[in-house]
Parts: structure tokens; sequence; C-alpha cells
């Protein structure tokens, strides 16, 4: 039995996290849950798995919460969260938290050295530096929960130490990978949310469609692989049946396929190295017709390029990029904007704060600060 703590219940990850402990009920338990806003399914997940401890991080929320959950411990705010992470019962935390503020308890989780499910890729995109750096000074294992990065991670488990020649990472895309140039320009918010393939949270659903998604996975591969930039190759796939690949120097490559599920890598990050049975759809392979590959056209998703050179230019460049399209993000979901409006506001911001080569921690904070102000201020 491992006892987990979910930052992030009510979002995708979060839900389907539940998933996985609903069908192996004798292998978790649920010590906390957090949300920011939804606070009537937070209260229905909560009795659902008999959850002592819960945190809304909406103050607004918080007495409906409590009324609604009488001998539950009902707590407020995103320093709570950092502490219940860290409480001795818990064994793995589940960061499913969307966005910069996943930071701070997901450092706390490392620190208290518990086992991390990494899905908040906006910490390492900011971080990434002094993130695996606390992973490596306190000896906390952090097992990736993108399908993308869980496929790296599973092809790596064949690697045995042999080195790896370039790190293929799939992208399906997006809704717009066919549209021209022209029609995405004026895409509307309801089309850029039709993901294809995967049921996502409208902001990452969003970066998707830019994909700026896949820009910060790069990063992220970079930090929880340990590999250069260089090294990671973003290759689109439509079909999203090989969730990622490694080559290797003599040539062969490892790739890990299945069908687009997320509790796949979820319930692989929690109860790693041991697969459990999951029910869902399974690959039919004489069903499979078609698995198509293409190069990603970074003139028509220019979010891709910014990442790159985020990466290239290092220090908190990735930290202002990242609250940068934030800001944007947000404001293109309450229409404010248009679609090539969030790269336009994002290099602008990029190119404007002041670089530093070796940021703290506070300065990561104070650098998202500024970054998340300035973009606000080109809205």
């Amino acid at each position: 039995m491992k006892t987990i703590a979910i930052l992030g219940s009510t979002g995708s990850i979060g839900t389907q996290t539940l998933d996985v402990v609903r069908q192996h009920p004798s292998r978790f338990s649920v010590f906390m849950l957090s949300a920011n806003n939804n606070a009537e399914l937070l209260v229905q997940q909560a009795l659902q798995f008999h959850v002592p401890h819960v945190v809304i991080c909406n103050p607004d929320k918080f007495a409906q919460v409590k009324a609604a959950l009488p001998g539950v411990q009902v707590h407020l705010g995103i320093d709570a969260a950092c502490e219940l992470v860290q409480a001795p019962e818990v064994n793995v935390v589940v960061a499913a938290m969307v966005g910069f503020s996943g930071l701070k308890p997901t450092l706390a989780a490392i620190r208290a050295r518990k086992t991390l499910a990494l899905a908040n890729k906006e910490t390492l995109v900011a971080a990434g530096s002094l993130v695996m750096g606390e992973a490596a000074r306190c000896g906390a294992c952090i097992y990736p929960v993108d399908s993308e990065h869980s496929a790296i991670f599973q092809c790596l488990l064949g690697a045995q130490g042999n080195p790896v020649r370039l790190i293929h990472l799939t992208a399906s895309g997006g809704p717009f990978r066919t549209w021209p140039r022209e029609q995405i320009a004026t895409a509307t918010k309801a089309q850029a949310l039709k993901h294809p393939n995967w049921d996502m949270g409208a902001k990452i659903t969003i970066d998707s469609a830019t994909m700026m998604n896949k820009g910060f996975e790069v990063i992220e591969a970079k930090w929880l692989f340990q590999v250069p930039a260089g090294k990671i190759h973003v290759v689109v796939h439509p079909e999203s049946v090989i969730h990622s690949m490694v080559e290797f120097v003599d040539g062969a490559v490892i790739a890990q396929l299945g069908c687009p599920d997320m509790r796949l890598p979820i319930a692989l990050a929690m109860a790693y190295p041991e697969r459990l049975p999951l029910d869902g759809k399974r690959l039919d392979f004489s069903a499979l017709k078609d698995l198509t590959f293409f190069e990603p056209d970074r003139e028509k998703f220019p979010c891709l390029q910014l990442a790159f050179d985020a990466i290239e230019r290092g220090g908190n460049i990735p930290c202002a990029m990242n609250a940068a399209n934030e800001a944007a993000v947000a404001a293109y979901l309450k229409d404010q904007i248009g679609f090539y409006d969030i790269p336009a506001i994002i290099g602008n911001v990029m190119a404007a704060i002041p670089f530093i080569e070796n940021p703290s921690l506070e300065a990561i904070f104070a650098t998202h600060e500024e970054a998340f102000r300035k973009a606000q201020e080109r809205l």
C-alpha cells in the first residue's frame, strides 16, 4: 500500500490518477487532494476516496469546502499544500498542478525525499537546474508522467548504460497541423481546444495547438535525462501511437507504443518498477493502417522555435518564456488576443527580461513575476 498526495486533483491528470487508485484500492490510499477553484469536484473526490486532508487554494471557496466536508481537515493555500506533501504518511506525490504555481510544492516534496510523479512540466521549464539539483542533493526519485517522457524513460531502461545518439520526441501536431498559416491566424478558442487525440485541460490543450507544449517537453527532457537540446529531435506523429523513441549510436531505435491513455504513464510513475493492470483500449496491430512522421513547421508554430531559443540562451530565459506564455494563453482563452499574438508576446517578453546566467530560486520567482507583468502590459 502506497499513500499518495495529489497536487491538482481536479484537473485532467488528477482525475485520471484517481481512476488508477479506483482500480487498485488495495495498492493506493489518498492522504491529500488539492485544487485551485473546482470546489465541487474536490468535495466529491474527498468523500469518494475518504481523504483526511484537502487543500483549496482559492480563499473564496474555503468556506464552501469546509462546510461540505465535516470530519475532513480542510486547508487553505499553497503553503498548506507544501506542508502536507512533506507529511511522513506520504510515499508518492503526484504533481499535477498546471503552471508555475506547481514549483513550490514540488520542491517541498523533493526536499522531503518523496517519490515524485511529475506531470507539472512548468516546474522544469522555469527552474530545471534548481529542481534537478535539489533532487540529486536530497536523493528524491522523479518519475515522469508526461506520455512522451515516460516513453523515453521506458526506452532508456533498455540502454544498459550505452550512449544515446538522439531522443526522438513525438508530437501529435495538434488541431492545426494541416491548416495553412493564414487560417491558423484566425483560429478561435473553440477550434484550438479540439485536440485530435488527447483529452487534456484547457491551458495544456492551447499549448499543444501552438506547439509550445512540445517546446516545454524538450526542456523537460533536457533536465530529466541530462542530455543537450541538440540531441532532442521533435517529430510530428499524428497517430499518437508511438509516444517517443530513443536512438542509439549503432543506429538501433527503441520505441514505446500504446493507445493514447494518460493512465498508463501515471500508473507506472506511481507503482514503478511494477506495471499495474488497467482497463482500457489495447493496441490492435492488425488495425494500424499507417504510422506517419513529419518535421514540425516552425514558421507555422513559432512557439517551438521560441523554446529552442530559450534553451540556447539558458539562465532565467526559459522561466520568462513560461510566464509570458501563461499570461498570453490566459488572454487567448478569454478571447482577448489572436492565436499568433501568443508567440508575439512571448518573444517580446523574452527579449525584454534582463538575463541572469545562474538564477537563484528567489531570482526565478522574481523573473516569473516580472515576465508575467510585462506580458500583461503587452496585451
